[in-house]
């Protein structure tokens, strides 16, 4: 997922999708979460993650701990989220 924050949401965002990142490899259905930051434009940033199964992706979306994420980080895009 490819995401650009509004400049000084930087902090805020990673906060949010660190603690999203942490619940969501717990859940069975995931493989793996990073979140990255840009290194030349820090408003931008790409979380990776691997899934184990289609389900699983669906699995994941009705997560509390997603949902959290979801409406935490909202106002804080510049634009909206895209899938790679």
């Amino acid at each position: 997922v490819s995401v650009q924050c509004k400049p000084g949401t930087e902090n805020d965002f990673i906060q949010a999708s660190v603690e999203n990142a942490k619940n969501s490899v717990r859940e069975p259905g995931i493989a793996r979460f990073d979140v990255l930051q840009n290194q030349e434009d820090a408003t931008k940033f790409l979380l990776i993650e691997v899934y184990r199964s289609e389900a699983a992706t669906l699995e994941h979306k009705e997560t509390a701990h997603y949902k959290k994420w979801r409406d935490t980080v909202q106002d804080m895009m510049a634009q909206p989220r895209s899938a790679l």
